[in-house]
């Protein structure tokens, strides 16, 4: 059957979707089939679009990127710098695709499975059709479509019912060519009563302008507890969307701690589902961003059933003539009495072109529940560089003490200690280059 869109950008990505192998089970050709069918009847988001009108993805259009055609060689030094050594197993896709050879699978503990969608296409196929493009819907999305439509391989994670993996899963993307479009994707599942961390990395060994559309997955079980540390330091030419949905049953929990600090474009929507009583979530982000970078962050933190909890803190900070876009919503649904949920974006300007856009939402259609947001904008506290001069600092290390300070707090509750302590120094590192000029 021949496919055409009306939209030419949107025909240039589905090029290559068409000429993908066919897969061993009939589901997951179905499902890329519809996401295909969908992704050529959607249009390219605009800023008259609500869900888009701080967002302006112009610049993402006018590259026609395409998947890489090859694997870039690359040995295990190469990306030696990204390595977490608490991380005994990690999966590696380089430019969108799988490298067994700068992987490190090493036999599990019982009850915990990591491997590539691919491997388990087979063997696990009624779990993957169970849960696979179930969460996130490409229906009304257009990149959650592309990205289903070029679903081949990923990562999944499993944890079987009341086991514990007691290292950190490494889920590694690295980018090493321009002009390229990579379709990272990731099923995470825990059983009732499990425990797992997964740390999902974005990185690149290119300069130049490529394109990420990433997708994750998760589903967390009675009981169980997923921390979810999720790193975007790409190219500052890369564009970078993806979406992640988690699905919360009975007394889970899920932890979140997201940074972004590359990509001349990003875009990261995160949507928690409260579909068990007693759930609770915890969403920390950090957006640290300077020249012409944009990042835009959407949440949605949904709370179905009683009982349950969420605390967002979101901070940005922005330098030059970056643009930072925060847009989360807490929706309590009818009948979801007792929630507590609390939701807070705070924002530090470094730069008199420096931009922010933020918006937090309450949605509450229960009548027992305690909830709050609120936002603050602003630049350095000019009370506090004054004590720290008066303590003999210059102008510009009390800057960059108490900007390194804001974006620590969130820094400080990732649970890894060689990242927590890579992340701080890049952030110190970050803060004290900007340029003092540019700061009003």
């Amino acid at each position: 059957m021949s496919l055409t869109t009306t939209h030419p950008y949107i025909e240039a990505l589905l090029k290559g979707s068409r000429d993908l192998p066919q897969s061993p089970a009939g589901w997951l050709d179905a499902r890329r089939a519809q996401a295909l069918e969908r992704a050529n009847a959607l249009t390219v988001p605009t800023t008259r679009d609500e869900e888009w009108r701080f967002t302006d993805i112009t610049p993402l259009t006018r590259i026609h990127f395409q998947p890489a055609q090859s694997v870039t060689r690359l040995a295990l030094s190469d990306i030696g710098c990204f390595i977490v050594p608490e991380a005994t197993v990690r999966l590696v896709f380089v430019d969108g695709i799988f490298v067994p050879e700068l992987s490190a699978v090493p036999d599990s503990p019982a009850g915990v499975q990591v491997s590539t969608l691919a491997e388990a296409a087979e063997a696990r196929s009624a779990l993957l059709e169970k849960h696979l493009a179930r969460h996130v819907a490409f229906e009304n999305n257009l990149f959650a479509a592309l990205n289903t439509s070029y679903l081949r391989d990923g990562a999944l994670v499993t944890t079987g019912k009341n086991q514990a993996c007691a290292a950190p899963v490494h889920l590694l993307f690295v980018a090493t060519q321009k002009e390229t479009a990579a379709y990272p994707r990731c099923l995470v599942i825990a059983e009732p009563g499990a425990e797992c961390t997964v740390i999902e990395d974005f990185v690149s060994l290119e300069d130049g302008a490529y394109f990420n559309n990433a997708v994750t997955e998760m589903v967390v079980g009675a009981g169980a507890r997923v921390r979810h540390v999720r790193l975007q330091r790409e190219s500052l030419n890369a564009f970078h969307i993806a979406h992640c949905a988690v699905t919360l049953d009975k007394d889970a929990s899920y932890l979140s701690n997201t940074v972004t600090l590359g990509a001349r474009i990003s875009r990261y929507d995160l949507n928690v589902a409260q579909n068990g009583e007693g759930a609770e979530m915890r969403i920390d982000g950090l957006a640290l961003i300077s020249g012409r970078q944009l990042a835009d962050t959407h949440t949605l933190m949904a709370h179905a059933r009683p009982n349950g909890r969420s605390v967002q803190v979101h901070k940005t900070i922005v330098d030059g003539a970056a643009h930072a876009v925060f847009n989360g919503k807490v929706f309590v649904h009818e009948g979801a009495q007792l929630t507590d949920s609390s939701q807070e974006s705070r924002n530090l300007l470094l730069s008199g072109r420096a931009h922010i856009d933020t918006k937090p939402q309450l949605e509450i259609f229960a009548d027992d529940v305690k909830c709050s947001h609120g936002a603050t904008v602003g630049q350095l506290d000019a009370e506090q560089l004054f004590y720290l001069r008066s303590r003999g600092l210059s102008d510009a290390s009390a800057r960059n003490l108490l900007t390194y300070a804001f974006g620590a707090e969130i820094i400080d509750r990732i649970p890894v200690r060689s990242l927590l302590e890579r992340l701080e120094r890049t952030v110190l590192e970050q803060t004290q280059a900007a340029e003092p000029e540019t700061r009003s």
